[in-house]
């Protein structure tokens, strides 16, 4: 059977455990026809364009 040799402390379990909770902020690319910040490979809410050719109706302004 597998036993640990040493206690292992609670700061040294804590420290392993916690490396793997780290967020990281969603990527924000820029549109190239309008300027507004938008995700990547995704239709831009503003404009509506995508791969630059209009794919969403933009909203009458």
């Amino acid at each position: 059977m597998a036993v640990p040799k040493c206690k292992v402390s609670k700061a040294r379990r804590d420290k392993r455990r916690g490396a793997n909770w780290k967020l990281s902020a969603p990527t924000v690319l820029v549109c190239p026809k309008c300027g507004e910040p938008r995700l990547p490979h995704r239709a831009c809410k503003a404009c509506g364009t995508y791969n630059g050719r209009e794919v969403i109706a933009a909203a009458a302004k």
